[in-house]
């Protein structure tokens, strides 16, 4: 019988290992961009097309390399950066597996060109699907320049996978943040389709995270520095005022390498405390200098996930390491009350003289005064005379009792009948006598019982249809703005903001460029009055790029869901019975009147039988 286990070609090994290393234009971008901080580089500069389908181009001035080396970095796990296992441990590069150019070379087109200073000729290398087609020496400065087209041309079901060039965009535009943000001594730049997009100088690291996301950030920063034997933070940490339900800037940097460690992004969260709203996040952007041999980065294959030896002290470490400067900055409580270290405060007189007994104040009040005898007062004329309202009470009635309903007169009642569709026939009756409750409850008499409208809700359904329909439809004309709010965005917000522009438009807002990552927002919809237009852009923005992801029809409905939410009526807003009408109204002639795009219960019914249930004993 033959034998059916064979070694695989290192054409197909390396497509493989692509699979893990390479999953889209994004994916190179980081690779070549890392290499080329190992390579000591102090220019870096990265050129896309089409969303890196075909072209991705990083250019760095770093030492480049010679031409046996130049060959053989293509060669898969060929490296420099370790020779045994134990140096895995030991690790202070970003890249060492040597997987990513063979990876790279394996799904598409690449062409170096490369130097040393010391030689006089640099060496050109072309390869295709793994396949050396030229090789040759040719001038060209110091330091190395990496053309990757076509990616994944000899691959077409992982191609036809890729997303939009918008979204392929981000993804490369995320992974520069991540490289640029952490090796502040490096002048980076990027362009797209020829156009730059983002030019960065060597900077402090609160500049570079200003350049990059904006400068109303840098007002919320507040510094985080801590050294300790097992781990020193630094970095930046977001004021409570910062903080946002979704898209919040957050970073953590292991040794200048970006990783996700949703366990220390809790100690982050936890050192803020009762300060951060329920659900809320803060930005963060905190460097962590471990020794090497206490982490593993070898976990995974694009390095981003990353094991530690002692998870939980260092997690006791970031969250003290916050909270300490929460408080030096006065964003949160810091002063220990109990602490024996804080002295007694004297107590001084009116000369200023320190007391060295202090007496309690007495307290004098007449045991016989009685506010209902009129001569217990300062005379008739002053006196209370309380009979005059009571005359012609029968003094055996019973008192009236005007207490409020019972706040769990709900408590018993059953959802809303037939999957919770509120039926017409339910609803023929006059509701002229509507009561709002508490400021957040719409009490409506209807023919099979009493039934409670949430108000928030319900106005977040009515305008969330208005808004859909706006959105596919022709739109709205906008609401000019006497003075114009300029507004600074960071490049992922500016990217979101071309992709949604036509149904921004639709929605009211007049938004012009002025030049880079700088808007004038000249109009808004209507019906915005008490909101800043700055921030609701902001919040549809950040809605736009969690969705860009999903199908057009999805991000519009995100999109008008997210300006419904912003511009509804809050709980606690009193409403005149015409408007409760009216917003009753508009609530049954939507398509799902018993819930929120979002799937809250928005309506229900005490029907008459569970009333008399509750009055039955």
């Amino acid at each position: 019988m033959n034998d059916i286990i064979h070694l695989l070609p290192d054409s197909v090994a390396n497509q493989i290992a692509a699979g893990e290393v390479v999953q889209r234009p994004a994916s190179v971008v980081k690779e070549l961009m890392e290499n080329a901080v190992d390579a000591g580089a102090s220019s870096v500069q990265v050129h896309v097309a089409d969303g890196g389908r075909t072209l991705v181009q990083v250019i760095d001035d770093g030492k480049g390399m010679s031409e046996s080396d130049a060959r053989m970095s293509f060669e898969r796990h060929a490296t420099s950066k370790i020779s045994s296992a134990n140096d895995l441990f030991s690790l202070t590069t970003m890249g060492f597996r040597g997987e990513a150019l063979a990876s790279i070379a394996a799904v598409a087109e690449v062409e170096l060109n490369t130097r040393r200073a010391a030689d006089e000729l640099g060496t050109r290398i072309v390869i295709s699907a793994s396949k050396v087609e030229i090789q040759e020496p040719v001038a060209v400065p110091v330091g190395s320049n990496f053309k990757v087209k076509n990616l994944f041309f000899n691959i077409p079901a992982r191609r036809k996978f890729l997303k939009t060039t918008q979204t392929e965009l981000n993804n490369i535009v995320a992974e520069f943040e991540r490289v640029a943000l952490v090796n502040c001594d490096v002048e980076f730049s990027m362009s797209h389709n020829g156009t730059e997009m983002i030019a960065l100088q060597p900077s402090s690291f609160r500049q570079r995270i200003v350049n990059l996301f904006g400068k109303r950030i840098n007002s919320q920063l507040i510094e985080v520095g801590v050294e300790s034997p097992l781990i020193n933070v630094k970095g930046f940490v977001g004021s409570p005022e910062s903080a946002r339900k979704k898209c919040a800037l957050q970073f953590f940097f292991i040794n200048g390498r970006y990783m996700r460690h949703p366990y220390f992004a809790k100690a982050v969260l936890e050192a803020y405390g009762a300060v951060l709203p329920q659900g809320e996040q803060v930005p963060f952007f905190l460097c962590l200098d471990v020794e090497p041999s206490r982490i593993d980065v070898n976990i995974h294959p694009t390095k981003t996930e990353i094991k530690f030896e002692d998870e939980h002290n260092l997690w006791r470490i970031i969250c003290a390491a916050v909270r300490e400067s929460l408080g030096r900055f006065n964003a949160t409580p810091s002063l220990d009350f109990d602490d024996e270290a804080i002295p007694d405060i004297p107590v001084m007189d009116f000369a200023g003289n320190a007391k060295t007994s202090v007496a309690a104040p007495s307290i004098k009040y007449n045991p016989d005064y009685n506010p209902f005898n009129r001569r217990s007062g300062a005379g008739d004329s002053g006196g209370n005379q309380w009979d005059i309202l009571y005359r012609g009470v029968d003094s055996d009635s019973k008192p009236l009792d005007l207490s409020p309903f019972d706040d769990d007169i709900t408590s018993g009642c059953s959802s809303l009948r037939a999957d919770d569709v509120v039926h017409e026939a339910a609803f023929k009756e006059e509701y002229a006598p509507l009561t709002q409750y508490k400021g957040q409850y719409i009490l409506v008499p209807v023919k099979s019982g009493l039934m409670w409208v949430h108000q928030r809700r319900a106005h977040v359904r009515v305008l969330f249809e208005k808004y859909r329909a706006l959105l596919t439809g022709n739109g709205t004309p906008s609401q000019g703005l006497l003075f114009p709010e300029r507004v600074e965005l960071s490049v992922a917000e500016s990217l979101a903001l071309e992709s949604v522009s036509g149904e921004l438009s639709s929605l009211g807002f007049d938004i012009s460029s002025l030049g880079g990552t700088t808007y004038a927002i000249n109009g808004v919809p209507t019906g915005i009055e008490g909101l800043s237009p700055a921030d609701l852009l902001l919040d549809l923005l950040h809605t736009a790029m969690e969705q860009l992801h999903e199908p057009r029809e999805t991000l519009l409905e995100r999109i008008a869901n997210s300006m419904a939410k912003q511009v509804a009526i809050v709980c606690g807003q009193v409403l005149s019975v015409d408007e409760m009408k009216t917003l009753v109204d508009d609530l049954f002639s939507s398509t799902m009147p018993s819930r929120t795009p979002d799937g809250h219960l928005i309506v229900h019914i005490m029907y008459d039988n569970e009333i008399d249930r509750l009055f039955a004993k």
